[in-house]
């Protein structure tokens, strides 16, 4: 006769509980093998397929070979290894950690330039399915980058929390960005592209022209041709490698930015993100250290640093006017807006670089001070301070606006969110 305890006869009775329990209650393991559902998108009768994905319609079989070996590379790096939510699944079906299926392959459709002119892929979802697909243009179906940025945003979409939410809605481009961009050109990845017979070797995007160049610009803007928001994914790399070693910050926080969300709160991601925060670390503390360690693009990244390398003698630094005796004001134009920055290098004249800031607005300063092998971080508590600077060491002034969170719409950026930050600084030992 089998005798059970009372905790081993309670978890034999929940098993049988949960034996009857509806599927949505009970989590399911996802099949080695999606299933086809050509009704998502349209279909069609020429395609290719792997164990996740069909592509219809591309002009050449051997592209499209060569995307499902890529889109399978991105599929066991980002969904297996790094926990996102498989776009094969339904928004309506079991959320995280409560997958029950059905799993469907996710369709890639080639596409002539003419069903979107001026793009190279779009996301399109079946809204009563609850599932997406994908529109790549014929040119890029081949295009790592491209398709693995819309397959990060068949992921976002998976992951339902950010959906018919108008405060994310300019941050998914970002976020399929930085997807792409760790797929490409960052060791994230290498062990599924490697297993898969891909290059390892592939370059970063980064737009230093934009993210460096205008700093001054809302830390994520939709707003009509002037827009940083698909170049704005610096910041997620930044948050994700975590140099300072932040508590909050590390390779999950985009995922708990988005899982964690308050569900239909039309929040801001930056709100998201601040809740993650704890202690000392505060959202103005991140963004103050993103903009600083942005100064010689020192967030973990080493493609993109040796980007900045390669490009900063053409990089625009046109931020203050020169009132003489050591005294700057910033150039109206390019006053920091919300949780914007000026970074400023600076031509040292002695060893000590001292600095006073004057403003009426609040703000993040720091002294990003370059050697050899390192760079070095000096916060200006009240908006001055010192650092004594080493022969060959280089300084630059970052200056980032980092008032009280807000609650903005990207896409419609109001006045008082787009308004920059007057201030004036007095240097010694060094000029602007």
């Amino acid at each position: 006769m089998l005798f059970l305890t009372t905790t081993a006869l309670f978890f034999a009775q929940y098993a049988l509980l949960a034996a009857a329990l509806p599927p949505t209650r009970r989590q399911a393991t996802a099949p080695a093998q999606y299933t086809a559902n050509p009704k998502i998108g349209g279909g069609g009768s020429t395609f290719r397929e792997s164990a996740h994905f069909r592509v219809y319609n591309t002009t050449s079989l051997s592209i499209a070979d060569s995307t499902l070996k890529f889109l399978e590379a991105a599929h066991q790096c980002f969904v297996e290894e790094l926990g996102w939510r498989t776009p094969g699944l339904s928004i309506k079906t079991g959320g995280v950690g409560k997958e029950v299926g059905p799993w469907y392959k996710l369709n890639v459709y080639a596409v002539p330039p003419s069903f979107m002119p001026g793009a190279a892929g779009q996301q399109g979802t079946d809204g009563n399915a609850g599932l997406a697909y994908l529109n790549v243009v014929h040119e890029y179906v081949g295009n790592a980058a491209v398709v693995v940025h819309e397959f990060g945003h068949a992921m976002h979409y998976s992951e339902e929390n950010w959906v018919n939410q108008g405060r994310t809605g300019a941050w998914w481009e970002p976020i399929a960005n930085f997807i792409a961009d760790l797929y490409v050109a960052t060791p994230t990845c290498e062990k599924a592209k490697s297993a898969a017979g891909l290059s390892t070797n592939g370059n970063t995007d980064i737009n230093l022209q934009k993210v460096i160049g205008d700093s001054y610009q809302v830390i994520v803007d939709g707003m009509g041709d002037t827009a940083n928001y698909y170049q704005s994914w610096p910041f997620l790399s930044y948050i994700t490698n975590n140099p300072d070693n932040y508590s909050g910050l590390g390779k999950s926080i985009l995922l708990d930015m988005i899982r964690k969300y308050k569900i239909n709160s039309n929040d801001t991601p930056l709100h998201s993100l601040s809740n993650l925060l704890s202690g000392d670390v505060t959202i103005q503390k991140v963004v103050g250290r993103y903009w600083a360690r942005m100064a010689f693009v020192d967030i973990g990244h080493a493609k993109a640093a040796a980007a900045f390398t390669a490009q900063r003698k053409n990089l625009k630094y046109a931020n203050l006017d020169n009132n003489g005796n050591g005294k700057y004001t910033v150039k109206s134009a390019r006053a920091p807006r919300y949780m914007g920055s000026n970074i400023i290098p600076l031509k040292t004249t002695a060893s000590t670089v001292s600095v006073t800031i004057t403003s009426s607005g609040t703000y993040t300063a720091t002294f990003a001070v370059k050697g050899s092998s390192a760079t070095r971080y000096v916060n200006l508590a009240g908006g001055t301070g010192s650092v004594t600077v080493a022969s060959g060491e280089e300084v630059m002034l970052v200056i980032a606006n980092t008032p009280a969170l807000v609650q903005y719409d990207p896409f419609s950026i109001s006045s008082d969110v787009n308004k920059g930050m007057s201030y004036s600084i007095q240097l010694t030992g060094a000029t602007a």
